[in-house]
């Protein structure tokens, strides 16, 4: 199988070039850790045990830092390393880890992974959510690596898409040491598509650890001062936004704005809704940084003057803009702190069929929380949020001007909305320390 699995990721890459070409010379993505990428990865110290996590992209490297800091206590001789995919997520594993610590993932080539498994040389291989590889998972079970999935997460057409690799897939899935599933759904998927039901477990979503209950962020008032986000208007984020979906916000802010005719004031004046409240603010922060540009120019379009984040340094005051100016947070690492000045906050990828994005960071911070009907990739926290009537769910611009119109009416209620939310997330803490106990067992079994 292994030179069949190598001849259908010949004939994938030659299919997939054109895009990684144009992705790489003219959106300037990817560029990097070529030789990493064919398994020319460092070559750590054959001395040390040591544990690989893998984290394809930002999401999922968000939500390793717990786990590491409990292996690395549980595990003080171990060494841990970070392997990740995409570049936003290699630069929060070098912020969180270390350059030194994270490499990219190799290309599941059999020849390649040979190379990289021996440079590594890991005692313990954990993939975060869905990394599972043919090649990857069936040569490190060959030398005796456990392999295991952490924060497993499975939706119902990934599982569909991977029992048409019959066999193969299933041989791949047997491998497998343990599964951490965040509810029973995903693992019964797990166990479908061949994993064996006595190595799979529900431990619930290690984001609900990562999302850290607080009040305050710290930078968070440079950052209102620096974008003018004044404390008289109410202020709305919409956060890890995606292609096709700023223009419906953008629409939906029309609307809000159109309310008491503020378009035709000029916006001068800081203009009310038909329901008496202030409109809010509205500040948008893309999900992918290559697209900051893309997202300014439609604000620019769409009318409205686009007062961006690297435009506004903290310490210095920047123009005054309109009162219907859009903020576009076109830098990296401050979505929390806009994220912590909100009063409502849009979870992004989700007006638009993307997956959706996580809510549990901003339902840590204790505010309204609105999204769209995509949310296949994150069912667990959107179900524990809307069984405690802690989130808004709409379809349209027209239903997404209304919800934040009505919590932006109603102080005490959004208050409420807000509190229920951290609660939720407070209740569903302590998956890292159910997922570290078992990662631990599995190593020592070995």
């Amino acid at each position: 199988m292994r030179w069949v699995a190598d001849l259908l990721y010949v004939l994938a890459g030659l299919a997939y070039l054109p895009i990684a070409l144009y992705n790489a010379l003219l959106l300037g993505k990817n560029r990097r850790g070529w030789r990493e990428r064919f398994g020319s990865v460092r070559t750590f110290d054959r001395s040390k045990p040591r544990v690989w996590i893998h984290a394809v992209s930002l999401g999922e490297i968000n939500a390793t830092p717990r786990l590491v800091e409990q292996l690395q206590r549980r595990l003080p001789d171990h060494e841990i390393v970070v392997s990740t995919t995409t570049d936003t997520g290699f630069a929060r594993a070098v912020h969180f880890y270390g350059r030194d610590r994270v490499f990219r993932f190799p290309l599941d080539f059999s020849l390649v992974i040979s190379r990289a498994l021996t440079r590594i040389n890991p005692s313990l291989i954990v993939l975060v959510e869905l990394e599972v590889w043919f090649n990857h998972v069936r040569m490190s079970s060959a030398r005796g690596i456990p392999v295991a999935v952490v924060n497993g997460r499975l939706t119902e057409r990934s599982a569909r898409r991977l029992a048409w690799l019959g066999a193969l897939g299933r041989s791949m899935f047997a491998r497998l040491a343990w599964v951490g599933a965040q509810d029973d759904e995903i693992a019964d998927r797990f166990k479908r598509v061949g994993t064996p039901a006595d190595r799979v477990e529900v431990t619930s979503s290690l984001k609900w650890d990562s999302a850290v209950v607080v009040d305050q962020v710290e930078g968070a008032d440079e950052l209102a001062r620096a974008m003018q986000l004044e404390s008289s208007r109410p202020l709305w984020v919409c956060g890890s936004t995606g292609p096709g979906e700023e223009a419906m916000l953008l629409e939906a802010y029309r609307l809000l704005l159109d309310g008491q005719g503020a378009l035709a004031r000029g916006m001068h004046e800081v203009p009310q809704t038909s329901g008496g409240a202030t409109v809010p603010i509205l500040a948008i922060v893309p999900r992918k940084p290559e697209r900051f540009d893309e997202v300014a120019r439609l604000v620019q379009r769409a009318g409205f003057t686009c007062l961006r984040r690297t435009e506004c340094s903290d310490g210095h005051e920047a123009a005054p803009v309109p009162d219907s100016a859009v903020r576009l947070g076109d830098t990296m690492g401050e979505l929390r702190k806009f994220y912590s000045l909100a009063d409502v906050v849009f979870v992004g990828r989700s007006l638009v069929a993307m997956g959706g994005s996580d809510p549990m960071e901003v339902a840590a911070l204790g505010k309204p929380i609105v999204v769209g009907p995509h949310t296949d990739n994150f069912q667990l926290p959107i179900r524990a949020l809307r069984g405690s009537d802690a989130i808004r769910i709409v379809d349209s611009p027209d239903a997404l001007a209304d919800a934040v119109r009505t919590i932006l009416s109603d102080k005490p209620a959004a208050a409420d909305i807000g509190s229920r939310a951290k609660e939720v997330v407070l209740r569903n803490q302590g998956a890292t320390a159910r997922t570290c106990d078992s990662l631990v067992r599995l190593l020592k079994r070995e």
